[in-house]
């Protein structure tokens, strides 16, 4: 009886949050008369999959995509480098004041982002980088504490004489850190990378904020625009987000394995 209850709960929850997103894609199909028909129907007799062409060349989407897939792609490569190399240090290295160094570097996830951006625009607007993307890519290149602290519990769980051993085969650090734990850390280097495109995707106050001109849009922004210029077309505007929805799914498809060992593993210190 209460197996039945749990699956029953679990499945009561797993449609809870599934509904928002079908009832969007059905949208998104619908032609224009089943789309405020009363009472509403819910799988359309004609699915109108043309909607998501027309929806996509409404605006120039395939700019806004290559601009995200830029900015996710460059930023991704350099948050897993930056912030495995930190968590290595912090781990392996032990000198003068690290954990007061680390202490800090964790009180740094407690400010938040909309107090930093005032300063981090008139930096980037000294450097020159307003309207490019360059500050939606250059920051993650020196790591996320919150990253550091995930992959710095991973690597705490790797024996220490797995590097004492090569020491005295003739590797330096920098060898032990590439050789040796970024391939033990693929698990967590998977899990960062999976929370870092989701951030870097899902972005829009930073694109709103560092981008004027309109062919620098991400997929974000150029959705948000979209919305404004079309309000009224309930179709395309669900046609673009069950698009903008596809990407990250895939990832998440692909790496939930991973996902939940780097979790696992980052949460444990042997």
């Amino acid at each position: 009886m209460l197996r039945a209850f749990t699956y029953g709960a679990l499945i009561f929850l797993s449609a809870m949050f599934i509904l928002p997103f079908y009832w969007t894609f059905i949208t998104a199909v619908k032609s224009v008369s089943e789309l405020y028909q009363y009472p509403p129907v819910f799988w359309p007799s004609d699915v109108q999959w043309e909607n998501f062409i027309t929806a996509w060349f409404k605006q120039p989407f395939d700019v806004y995509f290559k601009n995200s897939a830029i900015v996710v792609v460059m930023s991704t490569i350099g948050q897993l480098f930056s912030s495995s190399l930190v968590a290595y240090g912090f781990a392996r290295f032990h000198f003068k004041g690290r954990d007061v160094i680390f202490i800090i570097l964790l009180a740094t996830m407690m400010i938040p982002w909309d107090v930093k951006m005032i300063p981090l625009y008139m930096e980037f607007n000294m450097l020159g980088w307003i309207n490019t993307l360059k500050p939606l890519i250059v920051p993650a290149y020196f790591a996320e504490a919150f990253f550091v602290f995930l992959l710095r519990q991973y690597i705490m769980t790797v024996p220490i004489e797995i590097d004492e051993a090569a020491r005295m085969d003739g590797a330096n650090s920098w060898q032990i850190y590439w050789r040796i734990h970024l391939p033990l850390m693929m698990p967590a280097l998977v899990l960062v990378g999976t929370f870092h495109f989701m951030n870097a995707w899902n972005d829009y106050l930073g694109p709103l904020i560092f981008l004027n001109d309109q062919s620098k849009y991400t997929l974000t922004l150029g959705l948000s625009m979209f919305k404004g210029l079309h309000e009224t077309d309930i179709t395309s505007i669900a046609a673009i987000t069950v698009l903008l929805c596809i990407p990250p799914l895939i990832l998440f498809f692909f790496a939930q394995r991973y996902i939940m060992d780097g979790a696992i593993g980052s949460s444990v210190k042997g």
